[in-house]
């Protein structure tokens, strides 16, 4: 009989503090921009005898924000350690991190499902600093390798959760959330493809109901949450299928194969490493943290899951809609500035407008619109010419009829290029709709004496020609006629 088997996952999320500085030196922190090797390195970072490292308090007061933004527990003492071990990029032949004494722990993040009713709560065990090691580069076709340590001394936060995620979804659901967390903090970029953010999965199965735990794997060196999601998923399979067909697992660590999609044994772990740690002897240690912890609370912004739930509430957006708009921390201020823009033109508008309605509007065109121009263009938010004050007015415009929705994608595109006025360019690039009945009705006129055939099956009931004859005309416009105006003169003709 096939057994039930439960997936038990914790993950390790190391992220790049965003600090001026190195962790224990006046270092430059440049890690993740394109620099020439070795070129913000010093005696201390480079581990240079009779060096003495100093703690980057602004690294500490990131990784309490971090603590408090994700409910952990701040601990009033906390230290740093040696953790020994010798690898060719860590000069020293230690690392100096932080062991039994962490800045914060026993914390959690609760996960969002589907139907926004049963949140699951991930545990956080903990949350340390340490310095980030060097980077070893490997020539292609050379029997060397290089050491670059412009990574070294890096501050370096990690993040060590419960077992208590299910599946390969829910764990890129964490690292997303954690992500934009850091974002919205302003603690680190998190920009997974430049090394700022590395995740490690610990996976094992059990038979559902039972609490022990099975044979654990541990996932190394996973770049996106695209493969922190596939690794989880293959060895979800691998495990099940090799626990059925009587196969012992191995403590083991494994790494991703993105070409064939398959973890890979990388060398076995029957036991945890001796890293030998003590205390650090050339750094005091750190008190009264939960007195600075209370002071940095007040400088912890509006959090993605707030601005999720208030978005909903206070503009009426969908789940879908509002994650969207949060998801990028630049989009979502961007949006309420356009909304500002527009509730202050709504007071005074007339006809009166719907402003849920303008809000919408608002933010369709920036979910789908604008965000296809930026991927097209390979920009970012930072780069848009576009201020807020010209989208609202891009709006409006839509909003009155001024642009048709083709003249509207048109507009926005000479916008995003340029950064101009939208009625300065409906005006030099006559994108204005027409909504004149006596206008627009030679056209019509002409497209009802054309098209008999069509005209005679809207007289039979046949409310399709209607959206036929609607087309034509707006060719025969070149797109500037207003559709519902000429729904409208059509309907009355055929009468």
């Amino acid at each position: 009989m096939k057994k039930d088997y439960e997936p038990v996952i914790g993950m390790e999320i190391h992220a790049e503090l965003k600090t001026k500085s190195k962790m224990f030196c006046s270092c430059s922190n440049g890690f993740g921009l394109e620099k020439e090797p070795n070129v913000d390195i010093c005696p201390v970072c480079s581990g240079q005898p009779g060096t003495l490292p100093v703690i980057n308090e602004e690294a500490v007061h990131m990784v309490l924000k971090t603590g408090l933004a994700t409910n952990c527990q701040i601990n009033d003492f906390s230290k740093f350690d040696r953790k020994n071990y010798f690898y060719p990029d860590l000069p020293k032949g230690y690392q100096i991190s932080q062991y039994d004494k962490p800045l914060t722990e026993n914390g959690y993040l609760d996960l969002m499902g589907d139907d926004e009713s049963q949140p699951v709560r991930i545990r956080i065990r903990r949350i340390h600093l340490e310095e980030d090691t060097g980077k070893l580069v490997h020539p292609k076709g050379a029997d060397y390798s290089l050491v670059d340590l412009n990574r070294a001394g890096v501050p370096l936060m990690e993040l060590v959760t419960e077992a208590d995620i299910r599946s390969g979804a829910q764990a890129r659901k964490f690292c997303q959330e954690f992500q934009l967390i850091l974002r919205y903090l302003g603690v680190s970029d998190a920009d997974m493809e430049r090394g700022q953010m590395r995740c490690e999965v610990n996976i094992s199965l059990r038979e559902r109901g039972t609490e022990k735990f099975g044979t654990k794997v541990e996932i190394k060196n996973l770049n996106s949450f695209r493969v922190v999601e596939k690794s989880i998923d293959y060895e979800i399979k691998r495990q099940g299928e090799a626990l059925e067909g009587g196969t012992v697992l191995v403590q083991e660590t494994r790494g991703w194969d993105d070409a064939s999609s398959t973890t890979f044994s990388q060398r076995l772990k029957e036991e945890a490493h001796d890293y030998r740690y003590f205390p650090e002897p050339d750094l005091p240690p750190l008190s009264n943290l939960v007195a600075l912890g209370e002071k940095l609370r007040a400088e912890i912004c509006e959090l993605p899951v707030q601005k999720i739930i208030r978005f909903k509430k206070e503009y009426k957006l969908s789940k879908d809609d509002a994650e969207t708009l949060i998801s990028n921390l630049e989009l979502g201020n961007y949006f309420e500035r356009v909304t500002s823009e527009l509730e202050g033109w709504l007071k005074e508008a007339q006809p009166k407008f719907d402003l849920a309605k303008a809000v919408k509007l608002a933010a369709n065109y920036l979910i789908t619109e604008l965000q296809k121009l930026l991927y097209q263009s390979e920009k970012t938010m930072a780069d848009l010419k576009i201020t807020a004050e010209n989208f609202a007015e891009f709006i409006k415009l839509v909003l009155q009829g001024v642009v048709s929705s083709s003249g509207a994608q048109t507009l926005l595109k000479e916008m995003f290029e340029t950064g101009a006025d939208p009625s300065n360019i409906v005006k030099e690039k006559d994108l204005g709709q027409v909504s004149d009945e006596e206008e627009l009705m030679a056209a019509v006129l002409d497209t009802l004496s054309q098209n008999p055939g069509p005209v005679q099956d809207y007289k039979n009931g046949k409310q399709k020609a209607l959206m036929f004859l609607v087309g034509k005309v707006m060719a025969q416009t070149r797109g500037k006629a207003n559709p519902q105006v000429l729904i409208e003169i059509i309907s009355k003709r055929l009468i």
